[in-house]
């Protein structure tokens, strides 16, 4: 009997140490298994946070390669408001000059040459454009000292070179032309000075407008001196 009570003694002592074992094993292992997973879960949450953070200096790069963007247009947007200011500046002083030449051609620029060619004389005589001022005048007898020449191409022509320097000293710088004969019950022809005194002009350095003839020619006028048998020479 007591070696049978000493072998169920030392079963349930070592029942005893085997089922201490086992709840220590037992409350071991599930108090190391949360212990290992909560590093893991750990990790895991941290994983997630550290991806926005990489991703957060790549948004913040992303932002500012649009703020960048303006700032490189706005310069340009400058320079572009900028050139229609210049152009502006350009065109001002165009329309002041323009407005400016037209007055003044109008008061002194162009003039009108009255040329009276006749078989005794050439008279060369330039007015404003309404005629009734006179700006310069010349005429043959001023050139040469015999009667006779007077009506000469030459004598013509230095009248029209010294009349056209005279008016272009004054400001005229172009000429309507009159050419007329004596007309009336005289000859309705101009004379040989006529032609020579257009090109004197021309040379001389004035424009040429308008080249009229404006011989006055009678509609049953005054009797032509003479009387019945013509002049007696």
């Amino acid at each position: 009997m007591s070696e049978r009570k000493k072998k169920t003694g030392k079963k349930e002592a070592s029942e005893k140490v085997t089922g201490k074992t086992k709840e220590k094993t037992m409350k071991k292992v599930p108090e190391k298994t949360p212990e290992k997973k909560a590093p893991e879960k750990a990790a895991e949450k941290k994983a997630p946070e550290k991806t926005p953070e990489k991703k957060a200096p790549e948004k913040a790069a992303e932002k500012k390669a649009p703020e960048k963007t303006p700032e490189k247009k706005a310069p340009e947007k400058a320079a572009g408001t900028r050139v229609p200011k210049e152009e502006t500046i350009e065109e001002e002083p165009k329309k002041r000059e323009r407005v400016k030449e037209p007055e003044e051609g109008r008061r002194m620029r162009w003039g009108v040459a009255h040329i009276y060619s006749s078989y005794n004389d050439t008279i060369v005589h330039i007015t404003d454009l309404t005629g009734a001022e006179t700006v310069a005048k010349a005429s043959g007898g001023m050139i040469v000292k015999a009667d006779r020449d007077e009506a000469t191409p030459y004598a013509a022509m230095q009248a029209s070179f010294r009349a056209a320097q005279e008016a272009m000293d004054k400001g005229v710088r172009g000429v309507h032309i009159k050419v007329r004969a004596p007309g009336g019950h005289g000859p309705k022809t101009p004379g040989p000075g006529a032609q020579a005194a257009i090109r004197a002009l021309a040379r001389a350095g004035l424009r040429i407008g308008r080249i009229e003839e404006c011989t006055p020619i009678p509609h049953d006028g005054t009797r032509r001196p003479g009387g019945r048998r013509g002049r007696r020479v």
